[in-house]
């Protein structure tokens, strides 16, 4: 079988491509690494502070710095019910890397039990705010990345970023085979559906909350939260799938606007 070379004519056209590729790599690896820059001063821990317990610190999940500096946003499961009045603990933001920790008393201003989103406010000085990409309209196939403390029990305070894309737009909860595999909550879920984002990037445990963002913006644009979506999805799975899911940042907005917290 003969094989067919490239003409001399065509050899600068492929050059120029292979180069415009390369290039196109470089500066997405350039503005990877200008976000990562920037998201990382943002994420912080969320956990229970007990002073007398062991451990002091129990770091739970992720969350991301808004508004004024003063406020998180989280995941509502991450934080529901971790603290009681009178048992000596207290709702806590972790700032910090490492052993450097600095822990800042919080407390939940408002939720939305319906799309798992909390938002929190802590004490002390003000952290960088990360920008909300409200007006941007996610497609199938874009780029993002994500950042939190992936098994963080174990791993400690260090921000870990994952690449991929947007794998798919899919509703909250999808009809079970069986009318006996249904539940309260997804029947309610089912009545008040709304999509969310399925992504290519695992998330563990610890990833609850993480900020879901544009690689070349730096705009946040979901909020990691396999464990609320899979809860309906996979309800029927004896064994979860690995897959991870993100609830879109409309729902922080609202929540940032209904307590006047305000957000960029």
């Amino acid at each position: 079988m003969t094989r067919m070379r490239p003409s001399l004519h065509s050899l600068p056209a492929l050059l120029m491509a292979a180069a415009m590729l390369l290039c196109s790599q470089a500066a997405f690896a350039s503005s990877m690494v200008e976000a990562i820059r920037t998201i990382k001063p943002s994420i912080v821990g969320i956990g229970v502070h007990a002073p007398l317990g062991r451990p002091v610190n129990q770091l739970l999940g992720t969350g991301f710095v808004v508004a004024d500096g003063n406020h998180v946003i989280t995941n509502l499961h991450v934080v529901a019910d971790r603290v009681e009045d009178g048992d000596g603990r207290s709702l806590a933001v972790f700032i910090g890397q490492g052993r450097a920790i600095d822990v800042r008393q919080a407390r939940i201003v408002d939720s939305d039990p319906d799309h798992d989103v909390a938002l929190l406010s802590f004490e002390g000085e003000a952290r960088p705010a990360l920008t909300l990409g409200g007006g941007v309209i996610v497609e199938e196939g874009m780029d993002i990345a994500f950042t939190g403390f992936p098994i963080g029990s174990v791993y400690g305070l260090h921000p870990v970023t994952h690449r991929g894309m947007v794998s798919a737009i899919t509703p909250i909860a999808i009809p079970q085979v069986s009318p006996r595999s249904l539940d309260p909550n997804m029947i309610r879920r089912l009545q008040e559906a709304f999509n969310v984002f399925q992504l290519d990037a695992t998330a563990y445990p610890g990833n609850s909350g993480s900020p879901v963002f544009d690689p070349e913006t730096g705009e946040v644009l979901a909020i990691v939260s396999s464990v609320f979506v899979k809860e309906t999805k996979e309800a029927v799975l004896q064994d979860p799938s690995g897959i991870t899911f993100a609830i879109p940042i409309q729902y922080a907005l609202r929540l940032l606007r209904h307590t006047g917290s305000g957000a960029e």
